[in-house]
């Protein structure tokens, strides 16, 4: 696999099987997939795991283990759109998971050949908030292979940071076709974007958590990804299913919970449910 990035550019040459039990057992099992195969992933999973091993996704949007250890009101809640009928909790058990919130842009340029744009954080934290060593072994090895890999004490936080991105972004870009430059660049798509982080910040406040940063700051990140395609875009040029459930249907069932009023994410979701349908088809 070649790496393009502006640090350096490297080829990599990683043990890759189509086969776990190939590998057997291991400490920390890392998930790349997208979060729309998660429920499907138990099988590839299951002859990885002994007693003890953690399982650290890195995903967008609101992940399965959500409410898993958070004391307050909605507690144990599962949410329909992220973890439907169980699925991903029978495929990836809740005592298992590590969050992980991923700070870094790329695009798969060809088949074997990635170009990282920026960024290196890969956020981790248990669903309890409390350290433990396993999150500090797998921030030891994260950093001793380079990357940036703080151990966080409340990760809901950062995953609404993230999420605020998103949840904009990601289906606009797909809608519309564009990075997200060109997002920002464009008065309407970049009032638009502002709508739909207010909803979203509100949501989270209304599940107990206040993301702590501006909605002018947040859009000021992504400006900096410059011409980037998000990976909602990349999936659509490429006709695969748009990871969109732990983005945007998600939080508009939070907002039911909640009783939040988000107009604005209502209709994004409703028109981005409809391509995504429309592709699944084609498929």
């Amino acid at each position: 696999m070649r790496v393009l990035t502006p640090r350096g550019d490297f080829v990599a040459h990683p043990h890759a099987t189509d086969d776990p039990t190939q590998v057997g057992p291991v400490d920390h099992v890392f998930l790349g997939l997208k979060a729309n195969s998660y429920a499907s992933a138990g099988p590839m999973i299951e002859p990885l795991l002994h007693e003890t091993t953690s399982i650290i996704a890195a995903q967008n949007g609101i992940p399965w283990w959500y409410f898993h250890g958070l004391k307050g009101p909605y507690e144990g809640y599962r949410i329909e759109s992220v973890d439907p009928g169980g699925a991903v909790t029978s495929a990836l058990p809740l005592d298992r998971a590590i969050g992980c919130v991923v700070y870094a842009a790329t695009e798969i340029e060809e088949p074997g050949v990635i170009r990282h744009l920026e960024g290196t954080r890969f956020s981790i934290g248990e669903p309890s908030g409390e350290p433990t060593e396993r999150c500090a072994a797998f921030s030891e090895a994260a950093i001793a292979g380079g990357l940036k890999c703080p151990v966080e004490r409340d990760l809901r936080r950062d995953v609404w940071i993230k999420l605020m991105g998103n949840i904009a972004f990601n289906p606009i870009s797909a809608l519309a076709r564009a990075t997200m430059a060109g997002i920002c660049r464009h008065d309407g798509t970049r009032e638009l974007v502002v709508a739909m982080m207010t909803e979203t910040v509100e949501v989270a406040r209304r599940v107990g958590c206040d993301p702590g940063i501006s909605i002018e700051r947040r859009l000021r990140g992504a400006e900096k990804a410059g011409e980037h395609k998000t990976s909602t875009l990349q999936d659509l040029e490429k006709g695969k299913p748009l990871e969109l459930d732990v983005l945007l249907a998600a939080v508009v069932e939070l907002a039911d919970l909640t009783g939040a009023e988000v107009p604005t994410l209502r209709a994004i979701h409703a028109v981005s449910d409809l391509l995504n349908e429309n592709v699944v088809r084609a498929v």
